[in-house]
């Protein structure tokens, strides 16, 4: 099984972008520690980051028959894509949705998500760890599914 971790815009500058919401954790520590729960479920990642919603959508086109699911963060498009939510019903890719910060609980604008009727499920507010309870989630689900 191969799942995609795709991260939107800003999200390179975690570690240093309002460590009070975000946390400390850079992106590269967030991916290496994902290869590492990926090998423990006998999985592999293929790790994606983009600013711009056209190259996000370009890397869900192009993970199309490559990736069996994705993890996907996609940062303020969330709340304002309903592109890359139509990329992800074109490409049939079943997703689970990671915000490090709980979108809920803050600014209205980003109270809803664009993506939210279209993945699996959401994991929000919890840092971080987001990202690993995303993917065995998404593990899970996706065996499930084939059994």
């Amino acid at each position: 099984m191969i799942i995609g971790v795709l991260n939107g815009p800003n999200l390179n500058l975690l570690g240093t972008r309002e460590p009070a919401v975000y946390g400390t954790a850079t992106l590269a520590d967030i991916t290496a520690h994902l290869e590492r729960v990926a090998a423990e479920l006998g999985v592999q990642l293929r790790a994606a980051q983009a600013n711009g919603e056209g190259q996000l959508i370009d890397t869900l086109h192009a993970w199309r028959g490559e990736v069996d699911g994705v993890v996907v963060n996609a940062g303020a498009y969330t709340h304002t894509s309903l592109a890359l939510r139509d990329a992800f019903t074109a490409t049939a890719l079943p997703f689970v949705e990671v915000h490090l910060s709980n979108i809920h609980a803050r600014e209205p604008e980003r109270r809803h998500s664009m993506l939210a009727s279209a993945s699996i499920g959401m994991v929000c507010g919890l840092g971080a760890d987001g990202y690993e309870y995303g993917l065995r989630g998404l593990v899970r689900a996706l065996a499930a599914r084939r059994a």
